[in-house]
């Protein structure tokens, strides 16, 4: 079943309330993540191809996204190693759709996969990572800080 995944408030990918942010909304049906996204020219490297650090950022999410459909305790892992292969330059001003999905899980880590795929269908942009839990001390540090922004982590303001 499709089901929008949260959003929070401050993340530069999916925060609602950034105003340098992409805001993309994530859905995701208990296995795989994904969402759609088009670039604009202030998102560009070279004129007319989205940068490739924006690139890595939204496979990164993506990736993310899809151990969040696996355990709600994934906003406590962070990115360990992860590989970007680029096939295509990425054009600005075209619809593209973001997939991620896990490949392997073990206590600590998990590993995934993502495609950014153009228009077409095609996959310009494929990632593999691995995220790993943060230690309990930091997870809570971190829910500590971030209290307020977990009010809104179930929240998509649109």
């Amino acid at each position: 079943m499709r089901q929008r995944q949260p959003s929070s408030r401050r993340c530069f990918v999916c925060g609602r309330q950034n105003p340098i942010g992409l805001r993309i909304i994530f859905e995701g049906d208990g296995e795989r993540a994904w969402a759609t996204f088009t670039p604009r020219e202030e998102h560009q490297g070279y004129p007319g191809v989205l940068h490739g650090g924006i690139t890595f950022a939204l496979l990164d999410e993506v990736i993310g996204r899809a151990a969040m459909e696996l355990d709600e305790s994934a906003p406590w892992m962070m990115t360990a190693r992860a590989e970007m292969r680029y096939r295509k330059p990425v054009p600005l001003g075209e619809e593209l759709t973001l997939v991620g999905e896990l490949t392997r899980v073990r206590s600590r880590a998990v590993e995934g996969h993502g495609e950014l795929r153009l228009s077409d269908g095609t996959v310009a942009v494929e990632a593999t990572a691995m995220y790993v839990k943060v230690p309990q001390s930091l997870a809570e540090q971190m829910k500590d800080r971030m209290d307020e922004e977990m009010k809104y982590w179930r929240v998509v303001e649109d």
